[in-house]
């Protein structure tokens, strides 16, 4: 099944607010680098909810750029 047409506006609105949440997830993956030793069990969480959100923006850019 292909995924929902949308438009370039749309995905450009959308690439906006997954820069934003990956932006924050790193500053949290940084945070937490510099609390190191405290709270070193969140690391692979952290870590995982950063991948998955740069995962997205990666994958709406590829889209946007699909569309020209």
């Amino acid at each position: 099944m292909s995924a929902p047409s949308v438009s370039p506006d749309e995905l450009r609105a959308q690439i906006k607010k997954l820069s934003a949440q990956a932006t924050t997830w790193k500053m949290n993956l940084h945070d937490l680098s510099e609390e190191l030793p405290v709270n070193w069990e969140a690391i692979p969480e952290v870590a995982r909810q950063t991948f998955a959100a740069y995962a997205a923006l990666t994958e709406a850019r590829r889209r946007l750029a699909e569309l020209g």
